[in-house]
């Protein structure tokens, strides 16, 4: 490490006396701080929705009816920037504060709606309520729904359903409030009695992409069936936005249309994907992409398109992480995607090889690691280190299990639940067919089966999309077929089929399993699903190839209750790439203290730290350039500069305290290049921190922004690395 030198501390301690450490930082107060700082733009196919509110202006108008339609789609942090954007047109409206409140306090948390993490939302209420004398009596109602809800001791469910009912009785025109109702209602109550009430939004307004959205949830999980003519219609009243063409997707793996499935989901990547790469935005700033991909990994899964597949979970398992982030979208375990289709087409050579499995950190995906590995040793007869492997797994689990409940003995009940794997439950199956002991692998596989099963219903297991690579009443009908017990097969494969329907690898053991009984019609029938479902499937799937080989003369027939378009990727190629890559960014326009122009082709062949810091000023802007520089050895070894762009002119560069820091200081002229990198609060005209990631080709790995800089350096360091 660099000494750092005594003179260069004492000159920076002066400077940061200045500092009163709000630099960054936003002037509202901390509500304020998070969430996207920059101006928003329009999002072509947002949605229709409209809610009128008293404004002094059209604009407002417009940006409003914006928010109310992200909203809608659960695009809670562009719903916020909007509403926000709202708010610096508008200052003293009420309903601007009272739609960023929303975002925040919205269907998936208003429950929680006093939990100290939503305290920032609840700021933006309090200052919609201060200000609601200023609105219309219809206004004032929205507010005061969510305000009620905060009362305490209250039943934040009811309450929110009954305020918005008396909102509906009291205007009844007013389709935004009974679309709210709609949602709300959902578990509430009589899911027939709600679709009657989303009918008459659509009545209304018959692409409202709330209404349309809300009906896909009401019946998801009661009778996804009655879901379907939203399905159809969601997509194309928001398709703009990535959520509303993903959401369709959850109700056709349901129903087993899977080829309506990828569509959906295909496309919702795309969208998204284009959204990220035109916004400089990562996968981990987006909540629902890596959820997004996930689930057209499963469903290209379900098609026998693996090599799809397991292409697309590769990269989904590289794209990058933010430490700081706690949500879906920064901790999204992404090798799960993975080792999921891995098992499934049985790539055991892949999940041995030590390479296609990279290291991870996540403690669900080490185990799930662990367990792919026991059960293809057990597939490919390596019986001594399979059990050895059995015995670690179970040791390791036995071991983090124990330190959970020591931490938290009041939840151990939950904590088994939570380390009762069935993988490895498998894999010991597995072993105790191989072994010669086929009954007691069977009534093994038949545990893990029901087990599993109750676990599903009870909410349990992960199931958005399956962690599992299978139904296990699958395997006991694959060990039944086996052992030529094939009625028993038959069975096992029907009662699979009702937990994923259409899967085809059920479709295959029955086809061979009727075959095997002489059934030939029945054979031929479930043959004949098969090639519908698995229409562009892979070449040399086992199963495919063994029921070709039964020369039944199926032709392809579907079952699903509507017909369903085939999946074709090539034809979603207009909306955009479906695979993450890193992007190109913006080009950097700035100069070096002796006033030469810099941009980062010149540093092509170079891996580039990119920091945005406010000025030689900032106290904790030097903090974060004095821990780079310490490390500046270890990022040379790894072939990176590093730059730091701030509003400093050039001569101040030259003979600033940072100048000794063996780092280039690069000048930013009236902040053009912090608004192009997404550096900038447009809000309240502040410079932010950003750090970013540029890899030698000249694309951005990766990044973090906000009210304070990054000073992970380590971090930094080790994602890098990970590109080798």
């Amino acid at each position: 490490m660099k000494p750092f030198p005594l003179l260069l501390c004492l000159a920076l301690s002066a400077v940061c006396l200045a500092d009163d450490g709000k630099n960054g930082h936003s002037h509202y107060g901390p509500a304020f701080d998070a969430g996207l700082r920059g101006k928003p733009w329009v999002i072509e196919g947002a949605g229709n929705a409209h809610l009128p509110i008293t404004a002094k202006n059209a604009e407002v108008q417009k940006w409003f009816d914006q928010g109310i339609n992200l909203m809608h789609s659960f695009w809670f942090e562009e719903a916020e920037r909007t509403f926000r954007w709202c708010n610096k047109l508008d200052p003293e409206n009420p309903m601007p504060y009272f739609g960023m409140a929303m975002t925040g306090l919205n269907w998936f948390t208003i429950k929680g709606i006093n939990g100290d993490d939503l305290k920032r939302y609840r700021t933006f209420l309090t200052e919609a309520v201060k200000r609601k004398a200023k609105a219309s009596e219809r206004e004032r109602m929205y507010i005061e729904a969510w305000e009620a809800c905060t009362e305490p001791g209250v039943d934040v469910e009811k309450t929110i359903v009954r305020k918005l009912q008396d909102l509906c009785v009291r205007f009844p025109d007013e389709i935004e409030a009974k679309a709210f109702l709609g949602l709300y209602s959902i578990g509430q109550g009589s899911a027939l009695a709600n679709d009657a009430l989303l009918a008459q939004v659509l009545k209304a307004n018959p692409m409202h992409p709330g209404a349309h959205h809300a009906m896909i949830h009401n019946w998801d999980g009661v009778d996804p069936w009655k879901a379907l003519d939203s399905c159809e219609l969601y997509g194309k009243s928001a398709p703009g936005i990535g959520h509303a063409l993903h959401m369709p997707g959850h109700i056709y793996t349901k129903v087993g249309m899977w080829h309506e499935a990828a569509i959906a989901m295909d496309s919702a990547t795309r969208v998204e994907l284009r959204y990220m790469n035109e916004r400089f935005k990562l996968p981990y700033e987006l909540w629902n992409f890596v959820h997004n991909r996930d689930y057209l990994c499963y469903i290209q899964e379900q098609l026998g398109r693996g090599e799809e597949s397991i292409q697309g979970a590769i990269d989904l398992s590289n794209t990058p992480t933010d430490p700081t982030t706690a949500g879906s979208g920064g901790s999204y375990p992404r090798e799960l995607a993975l080792i999921r289709a891995l098992v499934k087409f049985e790539r055991w050579g892949q999940i041995l090889d030590g390479k296609t499995l990279t290291d991870t950190s996540n403690p669900l995906s080490v185990q799930m690691r662990q367990d792919a590995e026991a059960l293809a040793l057990v597939a490919t007869g390596k019986l001594v280190e399979a059990t050895e492997k059995i015995k670690t797994v179970r040791e390791a689990n036995a071991k983090t299990m124990a330190e959970a409940i020591a931490k938290d003995p009041g939840h151990a009940d939950n904590i088994k639940k939570q380390f009762d794997d069935p993988l490895v439950q498998v894999a010991e199956a597995w072993l105790k067919i191989a072994k010669g002991d086929r009954i007691g692998g069977i009534q093994g596989l038949l545990a893990v089966a029901d087990a599993t099963s109750k676990a599903l219903k009870a909410g349990d297991l992960p199931n958005d999309p399956p962690f599992l690579p299978w139904p296990v009443m699958r395997l006991v009908g694959d060990a039944f077929y086996a052992g030529q017990d094939y009625r028993a097969a038959v069975e096992a494969y029907n009662k699979a089929l009702a937990d994923e329907v259409n899967d085809g690898w059920c479709l295959a053991g029955l086809a061979k399993s009727w075959s095997a009984l002489g059934d030939k019609a029945k054979a031929s029938d479930y043959a004949g699903q098969l090639l519908a479902v698995w229409d562009g499937a892979d070449k040399g799937i086992r199963v495919m190839d063994e029921v070709k080989a039964l020369n039944l003369n199926a032709k392809p027939h579907s079952i699903t209750r509507r017909p369903e378009r085939k999946y074709d990727p090539a034809a979603l190629d207009k909306l955009g790439p479906s695979n993450w890559r890193p992007f190109v960014p913006p080009s950097l326009q700035c100069v070096d203290p002796d006033n030469k122009p810099v941009d980062l082709a010149n540093y092509k062949g170079k891996n580039v730290v990119l920091v945005f810091y406010l000025s030689d000023e900032c106290v904790h802007c030097t903090e974060q350039l004095r821990k780079l520089s310490e490390k500046s050895g270890d990022f040379a070894k790894s072939d990176t500069v590093i730059l730091a762009v701030s509003g400093d002119s050039p001569a101040k560069n030259k003979t600033n305290a940072l100048a000794s820091l063996g780092m280039t200081l690069l000048s930013d002229t009236g902040h053009v290049n912090a608004r192009k990198f997404a550096s900038y609060d447009d809000f309240e005209d502040l410079e932010l921190h950003s750090t970013m990631l540029i890899d030698k080709q000249g694309r951005v790995r990766w990044k973090h922004t906000g009210g304070d800089p990054f000073t992970n350096v380590d971090f930094l360091l080790s994602e890098i690395g990970r590109w080798k």
